[in-house]
């Protein structure tokens, strides 16, 4: 499957980046993000906003999450990933991440703005 990405709006991002560095290193087991990103248990997260979710070419999705995002039509923006990040499980039923989710609203928004200084190659 292609990277798909929808046609990208500009995100209104409310979070601290560099705060966002730190909150990313709980992700970095399963996740890689930035040049040269390989996938591990998780997909690359370059370029993860404006996203289509289960759409990173070489990561095989769990049928749930791809049920799920082709049923809403899911972009990864700040808001579905906030929504996400919360509690995987409670967002999307039968998720294989395992990750039990951010509590802190503050260490979701800064970890989304971190997230959005790797857009996708070529944006």
């Amino acid at each position: 499957m292609a990277n798909e990405h929808a046609e990208t709006p500009a995100f209104e991002i409310t979070g601290d980046a560099a705060a966002g560095e730190r909150v990313f290193r709980r992700c970095a087991a399963c996740h890689d993000i930035g040049e040269g990103a390989q996938v591990k248990v998780g997909p690359v997260l370059t370029g993860v906003l404006g996203r289509m979710a289960g759409t990173y070419d070489g990561f095989v999705y769990s049928d749930a999450l791809l049920a799920f995002a082709t049923a809403q039509e899911l972009v990864w923006t700040p808001d579905t990933l906030d929504a996400f990040l919360t509690k995987p499980r409670d967002y999307i039923a039968g998720t294989n991440m395992a990750y039990a989710g951010l509590r802190k609203e503050e260490d979701r928004a800064n970890l989304i703005a971190y997230l959005a200084t790797f857009p996708a190659p070529g944006e």
